[in-house]
């Protein structure tokens, strides 16, 4: 099998080549532009695509592929809310990706932006690099006794929960589906959730439902100066209602490693650019939120996992012996 992979940063390449020789049927080939309408035509001659969760894979882009001959669409990656699942089945390409790879790689940077945003790390970096060594503006609180909040409480949820737990929080947790391994976390519904935690950590996939989750009915129910974090997807926040409530003293601090803006910006050096809209800008603006560029998977394990799983999707996909848990439908 033939494979193209879009978007091609160094560390996928390095990921990839560390272990493709154990793949001998398999060919991949790295290119840095992206997936769209206009390059999938670089797909031509190519079983089998492979791109990332901030990749485009819309209809439109889908129907090209599908043109060039494409079976097989490999996302390296748990998210595919941007894939066109309908588009795809009914041009015949087949969906797989990566479910779970390292979910303590993203509950570890998710209590990273939370402990950042409290003990202000960021600030205080700054401000010693500048020779200030004041710690005037600084002054955190202890987690340890403080409750925290698990919105979602899958892998990577139940992950930070651990983390949470290891600290000496209480945990509290809102999920539609229990996990009957989190036997130290109370269930409790989403208002008692939002009115008792001091730290909110958001690990729920985006669908309908979830859909700007936190907004202004939601942040007005939480407990003044919580802390937030979203590791997830950056549309569970209304990013409007956030400044609003940033801007109102709601928060001690927030740290997102995504957002509704990113799609241009993440994954790309654009410190030369002038950003045309002002969300990103606002948002950095605070002194108390930290904001990273979606890269709570970026760790080595993770993208050992990441190259590993996608291989075999598409090894599995060519001997006909597919993982169903891994096909998207």
């Amino acid at each position: 099998m033939n494979i193209l992979m879009y978007d091609t940063k160094k560390y996928d390449k390095d990921s990839f080549d560390a272990i493709k020789d154990q793949y001998p049927d398999l060919n991949i080939d790295y290119v840095k532009t992206d997936l769209s309408e206009r390059t999938a035509r670089l797909a031509n001659g190519y079983e089998a695509i492979c791109a990332f969760v901030s990749s485009d894979v819309s209809g439109p882009v889908i129907r090209a592929l599908n043109e060039a001959g494409v079976k097989l669409i490999l996302m390296r990656c748990a998210g595919f809310n941007n894939v066109d699942l309908r588009a795809a089945e009914e041009c015949g390409i087949a969906v797989m990706r990566v479910p779970g790879y390292s979910p303590e790689a993203v509950a570890e940077h998710a209590m990273a932006l939370a402990m950042a945003a409290n003990r202000k790390l960021h600030k205080s970096y700054i401000k010693v690099r500048e020779n200030n060594f004041s710690l005037v503006g600084l002054t955190g609180m202890n987690f340890h006794g403080k409750t925290a909040g698990i919105i979602g409480t899958g892998k990577i949820g139940a992950a930070m929960a651990r983390i949470c737990q290891g600290f000496g929080m209480r945990v509290i947790a809102y999920d539609m589906y229990r996990n009957p391994d989190l036997d130290f976390v109370t269930y409790v519904d989403m208002e008692e959730l939002l009115s008792e935690s001091d730290l909110i950590s958001l690990h729920c996939p985006l669908t309908d439902d979830t859909y700007h989750l936190i907004n202004e009915k939601t942040i007005a129910k939480m407990k003044d100066h919580v802390i937030l974090v979203n590791t997830s997807r950056g549309a569970l926040i209304k990013t409007d209602d956030l400044i609003a409530g940033i801007r109102s003293r709601k928060f001690f601090g927030v740290g997102l490693d995504v957002y509704e803006e990113e799609t241009p910006n993440v994954f790309e050096n654009r410190e030369d650019d002038i950003l045309e809209t002002s969300v990103t800008a606002r948002l950095l603006s605070f002194p108390n939120v930290i904001v990273t560029s979606h890269q709570g998977f970026l760790t080595e394990e993770a993208l050992e996992a990441i190259s590993r799983t996608t291989l075999d999707n598409a090894s599995d996909f060519e001997n006909g012996s597919v993982n169903k848990g891994n096909i998207v439908k």
